[in-house]
């Protein structure tokens, strides 16, 4: 009688109405800090795009913050001392004082508008510094509103990080929350790479009722960019904010794995895949946090081409039972110098079987009876019927013991012979 044992593993897997004349005064005060701050954009060395920022209508006890970069545009580094605003309401924060910027390095800061009174404000905000041009000026005004009939979804609008030369398109939503008809008389964008669309203007918003603007993100160069919406007639304005990236994304599918339940001491594999978007991208490595997850497949360094993938295994070898989670984290030069894959399975106690075949009997028989013990003769039937052929498999063993086996035949007229030789079968 030969013994053989193989092991079995499962596997899951802004107020009502101006007066004709404050509007022209307002656009007027525009006009005039566009002129004189664009006149000396060309000498400074210190340099804030954009040159001025407008809040538009914001409602007495709320704020709106837009996005300001200060640029150093000299060759040599320059230190802002501090940082002034000529008028309340207006507030300049993100920054810790002293900044240093080096030469061609940039940073952003945000202005934030509260104001505390009905009607228009405006002043400037004063930069100190060290540069050549000691006073750098940035325009603000606002105005201040008992309610703002129209309210803009999401408010402010970020994309996020973008590629340099692709374009992401958000939908703004404007509704009209008062009880009259409000008319937009233009929407129009301010910051480099945004731009607008929606309804053909004048638009007629009834009361109540909401319209859906496409809000588009075009970034012209690699780094964080400012804008707004601007949308004329009720005085609102959406802030707007962009990264662009001139390196590439990467991008590991799934970004989790499961392997479900696999044998202790055994292992399992699943297939994953890095790709590169926007621009190609060089991984360095791959780690794993946990040793019973490893990956398999590809070597490092390599470099993966823009819009293209590889595909790589992990590995799954629990060394325990129960609940088992680690993460994969690969290092490269894309965007995010770290992306993570998530692992889980569980590690379940080893399954043995034993499987007992035999020579058949010379004499006419109907069938055989196994039977099993833990020492020779002390033998116990395992088979619930008569076992018309010459193999049989156990699968009730248990890790650790040692099992004899012992096979009778058994002819048509019940007689039972003696026990054949016995086996010894030792479980590990």
């Amino acid at each position: 009688m030969g013994v053989t044992r193989h092991t079995v593993g499962m596997r899951l897997p802004q107020s009502r109405g101006k007066s004709f004349s404050f509007s022209r005064i307002f656009i007027f005060i525009g006009i005039v800090f566009a002129t004189i701050l664009s006149s000396h954009a060309q000498t400074e060395q210190l340099q804030c795009f954009p040159t001025g920022v407008r809040f538009g209508a914001v409602a007495i006890g709320r704020n709106e913050t837009q996005l300001i970069i200060l640029t150093n545009t000299g060759t040599t580094a320059t230190t802002v001392s501090s940082i002034s605003e000529s008028v309340s309401g207006f507030t300049v924060s993100g920054v810790n004082l002293p900044l240093t910027l080096a030469a061609g390095q940039s940073t952003g800061l945000n202005v934030t508008f509260a104001p505390t009174a009905v009607g228009w404000v405006g002043g400037k905000v004063t930069f100190v510094s060290n540069a050549s041009d000691s006073n750098l000026k940035l325009g603000i005004e606002g105005t201040g509103a008992q309610q703002t009939p129209l309210t803009a979804t999401p408010s402010p609008m970020s994309f996020g990080q973008q590629p340099v030369g692709s374009h992401a398109t958000l939908p703004l939503v404007l509704t009209n929350n008062a009880t009259w008809n409000v008319t937009v008389k233009s929407f129009q964008t301010v910051g480099t790479g945004f731009s607008v669309s929606g309804p053909s203007v004048p638009y007629v918003l009834n009361a109540g009722k909401s319209v859906t603007l496409d809000v588009t993100f075009t970034p012209q160069f690699a780094g964080l960019t400012g804008g707004s919406v601007q949308v004329l007639g009720p005085n609102l304005i959406v802030p707007l904010t962009g990264t662009g990236m001139t390196t590439g994304v990467l991008t590991i599918t799934p970004t989790a794995l499961n392997f479900g339940s696999v044998e202790e001491g055994s292992s399992a594999t699943l297939s994953s895949t890095m790709s590169a978007t926007a621009g190609s991208v060089t991984v360095s490595s791959a780690s794993s946090n946990n040793s019973q997850f490893g990956i398999s497949g590809v070597s490092f360094p390599l470099t993966i081409a823009a819009g293209q993938s590889i595909p790589f295994s992990v590995v799954f070898s629990p060394a325990a039972t129960g609940a088992i989670s680690g993460t994969l984290t690969f290092t490269s030069n894309a965007s995010d110098a770290q992306t993570t894959e998530s692992l889980t399975g569980t590690g379940t106690a080893p399954t043995y079987s034993v499987a007992l075949s035999w020579t058949p009997s010379t004499s006419p028989v109907t069938g055989y009876n196994v039977y099993r013990g833990l020492k020779v003769g002390a033998y116990s039937k395992i088979n619930t019927s008569l076992d018309p052929g010459t193999t049989y498999t156990d699968n009730t063993v248990v890790a650790g013991v040692t099992y004899y086996y012992a096979a009778t035949a058994v002819n048509s007229s019940g007689q039972e012979s003696s026990y054949s030789s016995p086996i010894e079968v030792a479980i590990p």
